[in-house]
């Protein structure tokens, strides 16, 4: 079973890239720091349920794009 923390970061990260913005843009956009965007793309830090929010809304998807999918929880 994959950890959630590291799906969410991938989903961020994929739904970042096809929008071809930088992670240091996002995190600007978003009101977070840098590195710690970093860290929430490499899963390693658990973040609120209001923080996925904010980067939803500066990613202007939806948080179920981002939110990870029973199959990716499956391995």
């Amino acid at each position: 079973m994959e950890n959630l923390e590291v799906c969410f970061g991938q989903n961020v990260r994929k739904a970042r890239r096809k929008q071809r913005i930088s992670q240091e843009n996002l995190a600007l956009i978003a009101g977070i720091d840098r590195s710690y965007m970093s860290r929430i793309e490499r899963g390693i830090v658990s973040i609120t349920l209001q923080k996925a929010y904010v980067i939803a809304q500066a990613l202007e998807c939806d948080i179920k794009d981002l939110l990870p999918t029973m199959a990716q929880l499956k391995g």
